[in-house]
């Protein structure tokens, strides 16, 4: 069965880092583009990051770019995502999703198979 289980949220404050991670089973992630995405409440789903297959290259809008970094651990079939100085706005629930078409067409309809989430709240 293919399945992708988010973990790693929490309740943190501003400034402060987390490391979602995505682990897949029923497939190697390696074999696909990897992205995370959110979505908060009342807000279309926002693409945060892609991680290619092919070169390992990386995707992040300009809301994210310098704070966050995505990483594989394929002997772990897991995909990380490190989220440093963490701001209010980035207050939501976070998904994983694989596509095989690698990152091109990033967006809120890409993915074969997604995850269910892990909430991230960033409040003082």
């Amino acid at each position: 069965q293919v399945q992708l289980v988010e973990s790693g949220g929490g309740l943190v404050q501003p400034g402060d880092s987390l490391r979602l991670s995505c682990a897949g089973s029923g497939f190697r992630l390696e074999d696909y583009a990897i992205g995370w995405f959110r979505q908060a409440p009342g807000k279309e789903r926002e693409g945060v990051s892609c991680i290619s297959i092919s070169d390992g290259s990386t995707y992040y809008p300009d809301s994210v770019k310098g704070r966050f970094t995505i990483s594989r651990d394929n002997a772990k079939n897991t995909i990380l995502l490190q989220m440093n100085s963490l701001k209010p706005e980035d207050t939501a629930v976070y998904y994983c999703a694989a596509d095989w078409t690698d990152c091109l067409g990033f967006g809120p309809n890409w993915g074969d198979y997604w995850g269910r989430g892990t909430q991230v709240t960033v409040s003082s």
